[in-house]
């Protein structure tokens, strides 16, 4: 199943993550899918794991050069899931947002 990689990768995109701290970010997947999903996009040369050898061992993910080639999908995907959630309600419209925030509405930044 591919269906937290998206994800995975925005947070990737961000910064190298510690496997805890990434897991963190997302608190619907299990350590078990995050460790597969992970082990896929090693694989797929997408992501980078750096172990370090020390006692517990550290291990650090991040995006290899090509994975940062995804930059432009991600922020593409982003700004559709978006517009996306706009349209089905799940947050105010952006513009309905800056709206209240000119007449003095209580909407508070995120």
């Amino acid at each position: 199943m591919a269906s937290h990689i998206a994800c995975i990768l925005w947070w990737l995109h961000q910064r190298t993550w510690r496997f805890a701290e990434l897991r963190r970010q997302m608190p619907g997947i299990t350590e078990k899918m995050l460790t597969q999903q992970l082990r896929e996009l090693e694989a797929d040369g997408i992501v980078e794991r750096r172990v370090y050898p020390t006692v517990p061992p550290k291990v650090e993910y991040s995006l290899t050069e090509y994975g940062r080639s995804l930059k432009r999908a991600l922020t593409a995907i982003c700004d559709w899931g978006k517009c996306h959630m706009e349209r089905n309600g799940a947050v105010p419209a952006l513009s309905d947002t800056m709206a209240r925030r000119k007449k003095g509405g209580a909407a508070s930044p995120r």
